[in-house]
């Protein structure tokens, strides 16, 4: 059933268009509310209240994965959730969120940095927003997700970047706990070709012991290239 939805119908992109809609809105409260000071959880509050307010056109309902924003050292792991812990200033916070709309997603990452970055940040949030670019500049029909793997790996190795996770994996319908479809990877090796329509969400995680970044985006396959379904900068939100 999961290979069945691969690839969207035009109605299914409008209602991901509209999730991604969502999502940009809650990214942008996001920005605004942490600060140092405030507690994570009533950052979240915000986010999540945005989610569910949705847009003039279209009301938000509950994601598949809920708000997630490791902070601090917590950058360095995956999926972690808002505590009741003050953001403090020198640390850096990832955003991961989607809107949602008739159970379909359109996922966004990014991160936020509270006071001036050490210079190391900056350097690896532009290897992965390089990183980024290039596996999108080649997502296009006849091309494969290995392609797109491919691409992307060659900056991280460029900048001996290790990286052992996918980098991407398609999406559309979700439910708890995922909005994954669990069908195609970005990933070498994955042989799934790309054909207008599929949709995938493409993350560029960086960890380091210590400390991460993150950017991603939600892309949309089309009869020529591709098209992405946010309109957010990647570039580290300095506050």
């Amino acid at each position: 059933v999961n290979w069945v939805r691969l690839i969207k119908t035009n109605a299914e992109i409008n209602y991901m268009k509209s999730a991604a809609k969502i999502t940009e809105n809650a990214m942008h409260t996001a920005m605004k509310v942490i600060n140092k000071g405030v507690r994570q959880c009533d950052a979240v509050g915000e986010i999540q209240k945005s989610l569910f307010h949705g847009t003039k056109e279209v009301g938000g309902e509950y994601s598949s994965i809920t708000t997630l924003l490791p902070t601090g050292a917590g950058t360095a792991a995956s999926h972690l959730t808002a505590t009741q812990d003050k953001f403090k200033n020198g640390e850096s916070t990832i955003i991961e969120i989607s809107g949602c709309v008739k159970r379909y997603h359109a996922p966004l990452a990014r991160t936020v940095q509270l006071g001036k970055p050490e210079q190391k940040k900056i350097d690896a949030m532009n290897a992965t927003i390089e990183a980024l670019n290039a596996g999108i500049s080649v997502t296009k029909p006849g091309n494969t997700a290995n392609d797109v793997a491919q691409e992307f790996w060659k900056v991280l190795d460029k900048y001996k970047i290790k990286k052992e996770s996918r980098t991407g994996y398609s999406i559309g319908i979700g439910y708890p706990p995922d909005w994954g479809e669990h069908t195609l990877n970005i990933y070498k090796g994955d042989m799934t070709e790309l054909k207008p329509n599929i949709t995938f969400h493409m993350i560029a995680v960086m960890q380091f012991g210590d400390w991460g970044v993150e950017a991603s985006e939600s892309i949309r396959v089309t009869e020529k290239g591709n098209e992405l379904l946010g309109n957010f900068p990647k570039e580290l939100y300095i506050k």
